[in-house]
């Protein structure tokens, strides 16, 4: 459920108001980047995706009936540009990742290669599964959501995220023992 003022946003950017559109970028644009990341992976630039989806939001915000699920028709919109944007980008297969400027002389070499490891081998994993698997596992497990918030964003009923959620742990498992070999 939003918070009472993430609801004034959402009003005051449907009626217009001066400043709204800011205050719903601040508020919403940092939420469509992480969905973006998260459901688009290493196939997809993540801010490409999130500046699509803010220009559907912008082009298309008039047609919000309902305030109150703005989230689920924000969720809806990147869930589309994310799917639009791992069509194109079907034959990238690398997993990418920041570059440090410089080495952190605190850091294990050891740790961190295995730690980078194992990030590269959940992404690719995540990259194998079916979207609405890949989905349901970002907004349970990373996002960590309830069951009835997510169950609200993809418009299903609360057992039908329990039971992808268990076929997607299952496969994303299976994926990660293939991996290791």
């Amino acid at each position: 459920m939003p918070s009472a003022h993430d609801l004034e946003v959402v009003h005051a950017a449907l009626a217009g108001a001066d400043g709204a559109m800011d205050a719903l970028a601040v508020r919403y644009l940092p939420v469509v980047l992480g969905w973006a990341r998260r459901l688009g992976g290493g196939r997809v630039h993540a801010d490409d995706v999130a500046h699509d989806a803010w220009l559907v939001v912008l082009r298309k915000l008039d047609s919000v009936r309902e305030p109150e699920a703005f989230e689920s028709w924000l969720y809806g919109i990147v869930r589309r540009v994310v799917a639009a944007h791992r069509r194109k980008a079907w034959f990238r297969k690398w997993v990418g990742g920041e570059v440090p400027d410089r080495a952190d002389p605190s850091s294990d070499p050891e740790v961190d290669a295995g730690r980078a490891a194992l990030t590269r081998a959940i992404a690719r994993g995540l990259d194998e599964l079916r979207p609405h698997h890949r989905e349901i596992i970002v907004l349970c497990d990373l996002e960590e959501r309830a069951d009835s918030e997510v169950a609200a964003l993809l418009g299903v009923p609360k057992g039908t995220v329990k039971s992808r959620l268990r076929r997607a742990r299952k496969e994303l498992r299976a994926h990660l023992e293939a991996q290791r070999g």
